[in-house]
């Protein structure tokens, strides 16, 4: 007589819909991270026969550059990162006034004419580490908050998140963010 020894057998139907039961929950219980980026407002296109191109004074063109070895140039000058907040924050603000409180108050001949007329071009090499960029934007980010914020106390005596929608527009109008980028190949 042979003895079969029989192995329990483990019912698979249902294994089907715990492992989707699994499925559903984790997917419910994660939580997926926001997308991290630069806020910019993209311009407006430029309709047929409107002319697109923008008259500028070389001296209102702050022109920053970094290459691939992360040599940071401003107006074709080399410079250290940690110096770009203040020459950005003094360009933007070069009207003699004294006005953002963080500049010197005297007119420089290499800055804007004005705060409304200063522009800021970025060039980084393409195959540049992305970290240059940022760095570059962050920088010009925190002039602008510099200036915003020093408007906002000496005008309306308040910070910039307690301003009112229309102050904040005159704020926003006081130091407009122009910014152009360009890659170099």
């Amino acid at each position: 007589m042979k003895n079969f020894r029989s192995s329990p057998e483990v019912n698979a139907g249902s294994m089907a819909d715990i492992a989707f039961l699994l499925l559903i929950f984790f997917l419910v219980s994660t939580t997926i991270p926001k997308d991290k980026g630069i806020a910019r407002s993209i311009p407006k296109k430029c309709l047929p026969g409107e002319p697109c191109s923008i008259e500028m004074n070389e001296r209102n063109i702050l022109l920053i550059a970094a290459n691939n070895a992360g040599e940071l140039f401003v107006n074709k000058e080399l410079m250290e990162y940690k110096d770009l907040q203040k020459t950005i924050t003094d360009f933007i603000d070069n009207n003699g006034d004294n006005s953002c409180g963080y500049c010197d108050g005297a007119k420089d001949k290499e800055a804007s004419d004005n705060p409304n007329l200063a522009a800021i071009s970025i060039d980084v090499q393409a195959t540049a580490p992305y970290r240059y960029f940022i760095t570059i934007q962050d920088e010009i980010t925190k002039s602008y908050m510099v200036l915003r914020t020093h408007y906002a106390k000496s005008t309306f005596d308040k910070t910039l998140e307690e301003l009112t929608v229309a102050e904040l527009k005159e704020v926003k109008d006081a130091y407009p963010f122009r910014i152009s980028e360009a890659k170099i190949n």
